[in-house]
């Protein structure tokens, strides 16, 4: 009989899941937001039955996987979870091949594509340089890798694995979920937190080693609609409003600074990410952010008053912006019982891993599954330059993601 090795399976586990395209569709009304997200899930959940994990369940509100591996520790411990989701970004992630590249020397740079147009170089992107020695995940040029979250899903996977394999391991009972749609930000709202039954539950989402996140911005999204009035430019004078103008005015009244390419760590910011139109008519599409719920509260506000002062200037209201929360930041939460966050800093150092915590620049599922009443930090997962044909991730950072889930499971008490 073969003895499972703790990360015999990763590696292929890995490779296998980022060749299926999940890509989520910011544009379907249906859940999860695209057929392939559902197909793929129902892998998981048959792979998670060959495994050998007990009540496998698919929420049909949702598209969750859920699976349970009973305590085998007497039940003494707390119930806790891991989860991860399945999609990926809106970029190309059709016909991903991923390259890899053993013992990286940490300076060299790294052909993608087969032309030479796209290369990995420490120059631009200077964490490279903590890889020497390592065997980097790379994407071929044309696609992301897939990496945010499919690290995620691979390590949990990986690691209930081994604990069924090695019943000598003692923990308490672990639940796992693999969702959809994280990226487009509605994944988490139909989860089932309730019904997931744990005390508390870690993402594991996050980015390179060690990183260990418990605040997240708060969130929401503005979209700005802009009446004109378009008439033939030969007799426009006193009589056109052109909405694309009045865009441009409208962006030119938000603070100059507050831009995400402006600002870094607590500093909240207004980010134009979308504006299209005609004369006629223009739309202009925001997200807003700050980690503090007061400086949030105001930028939403500010928003609303750029508008009026627009409007001001004419005989109707022409600018009409529409401000809906998309998630909050669960420091709020978290700092209210610290076990989760405790449990895992504990765990990266007795691995000799260095926890980093600091106040990510964006939110995960746990964001928004905290506010549920289910405490859930966010653990690393590996990936480096996310969402884009740059991103990789380093093969021993994915193995130490899943010593951490292990230690966690062994530890927690």
């Amino acid at each position: 009989m073969t003895i499972l090795a703790k990360y015999d399976t990763l590696l292929s586990r890995f490779i296998g899941y980022v060749k299926v395209n999940t890509r989520s569709n910011p544009e379907s009304t249906t859940i999860p937001s695209a057929q392939r997200e559902v197909d793929f899930l129902k892998t998981l959940a048959e792979e998670l039955n060959e495994i050998g994990l007990s009540d496998i369940k698919t929420d049909p509100n949702s598209g969750y996987v859920t699976a349970v591996l009973p305590a085998n520790d007497g039940g003494q411990s707390d119930v806790i979870g891991f989860i991860a989701h399945i999609d990926t970004a809106d970029f190309n992630a059709e016909n991903i091949a991923p390259k890899i590249v053993e013992n990286y020397d940490g300076k060299s740079d790294v052909p993608l594509s087969a032309d030479g147009k796209f290369t990995l170089r420490p120059s631009e992107f200077p964490a490279m340089r903590n890889y020497a020695g390592k065997t980097l995940i790379t994407t071929d040029g044309s696609t992301l890798l897939g990496a945010d979250d499919k690290s995620g899903v691979a390590e949990i996977m990986t690691a209930v694995e081994y604990l069924v394999a090695h019943p000598e391991v003692k923990h308490g009972e672990l639940h796992v979920a693999f969702g959809p749609d994280e990226e487009i930000g509605t994944g988490a709202d139909h989860f089932d937190a309730k019904g997931f039954g744990v005390k508390f539950a870690y993402t594991v989402d996050g980015g390179p080693l060690g990183e260990l996140e418990y605040e997240t911005f708060n969130a929401a999204q503005a979209v700005v609609e802009i009446e004109g009035k378009e008439v033939h430019t030969a007799t426009a004078k006193g009589v056109m409003v052109n909405a694309l103008q009045l865009g441009i005015d409208y962006h030119d009244l938000l603070p100059a600074g507050d831009r995400p390419e402006l600002t870094e760590g607590r500093q909240g910011f207004f980010h134009l990410y979308k504006m299209d139109g005609t004369v006629d008519h223009a739309t202009l599409t925001y997200i807003i952010r700050d980690h503090d719920k007061k400086l949030f509260e105001q930028r939403k506000q500010d928003m609303q008053d750029v508008a009026a002062k627009v409007n001001a200037d004419y005989d109707t209201e022409r600018v009409h912006v529409t401000v809906t929360d998309q998630y909050y930041n669960m420091r709020e939460v978290l700092e209210k019982d610290m076990t989760s966050v405790d449990l895992a800093e504990r765990a990266m150092k007795e691995l000799s891993i260095k926890p980093v915590i600091y106040p990510v620049r964006g939110g995960t599922d746990g964001s928004k599954i905290s506010f549920m009443g289910v405490p859930t930090p966010n653990l690393f997962a590996g990936g480096e330059n996310m969402h884009s044909r740059f991103e990789f991730v380093a093969l021993e950072t994915m193995e130490q993601a899943v010593d951490v889930i292990l230690k966690i499971s062994e530890l927690n008490k």
